[in-house]
């Protein structure tokens, strides 16, 4: 398909093969994200990215020399973005959780200026009760872990939403995963997940420290953001269907956390 829009494909390397496909094709050097047809919110993704590139907020850049849109063959939506090298990260930890928070806190920024219809966060909640709800579709969960997660997902959500936080477009999921390090500075990937929420929402995602660099977090939020977001990926992470490499291990990581969070 690149090759029939006059790029040059000869080869293309596996980047990572997941709950979707993502490749560098070579020798133009694009990179390219596919997804089953239908099961994916690819378009919306190339809209925000591509009012948020104009903007200048730090997110990957669509691929220039093609029409930005999603591609449809045999099935599949493609979406082929800008390939960015990878250079280091900021030296010093304190100087690196530092720019993941600027990076963050512009994009909250350019995100404040777009209006579009995006799921609620609490949309994304129901999705992993659902899953936890589910013996079939979560069979190797045990009892004891399940109601763990059952009753983190509903207190923590109904918690967040006492609280009456301001909220606004959100990335989703921010994590570092989902960061690049490029030459022209940090830029964030994957957009597909988009909710609307309060920041802290999105800072649960980023490493613990990037929250103490970022203004005006409300600490008690973040918390109950960070535990929330830990039974959500768990709950992901158990589904049977779930491709991410070591996602099981993931998830008996993530009710660690949780249980270390109730702890203190």
């Amino acid at each position: 398909m690149v090759s029939a829009l006059g790029l040059r494909a000869d080869d293309a390397v596996v980047l990572q093969n997941s709950n979707k496909l993502s490749l560098r094709v070579l020798p133009c050097d694009v990179f390219a994200r596919v997804a089953h047809s239908g099961r994916e919110v690819a378009r919306l993704e190339v809209e925000l990215a591509g009012r948020l590139a104009a903007a200048g907020s730090p997110v990957a850049a669509l691929e220039p020399r093609v029409e930005p849109r999603v591609y449809r063959r045999d099935g599949f939506a493609i979406t082929l973005w800008t390939y960015y090298a990878s250079v280091r990260p900021p030296e010093g930890a304190r100087t690196a959780y530092a720019a993941y928070a600027d990076a963050l806190e512009r994009l909250h920024s350019g995100m404040r200026e777009l209006d579009l219809e995006v799921p609620h966060f609490t949309d994304r909640v129901e999705e992993a009760r659902q899953l936890v709800a589910s013996r079939d579709q979560t069979p190797a969960l045990d009892d004891e872990d399940r109601a763990l997660l059952a009753d983190t997902l509903a207190t923590r959500r109904k918690a967040i939403g006492e609280r009456g936080a301001v909220e606004q477009l959100l990335h989703g999921e921010p994590h570092p995963g989902n960061l690049l390090h490029t030459e022209t500075g940090p830029r964030f990937i994957d957009l597909e997940t988009c909710c609307r929420g309060p920041i802290e929402f999105d800072l649960a995602h980023a490493p613990e420290e990037v929250g103490e660099h970022y203004p005006g977090v409300d600490p008690d939020l973040h918390r109950d953001c960070r535990i929330l977001m830990h039974a959500m990926v768990a709950a992901w992470r158990w589904d049977r269907d779930d491709q991410l490499p070591n996602g099981r291990q993931m998830a008996i990581e993530k009710l660690s956390e949780i249980r270390r969070a109730l702890d203190r």
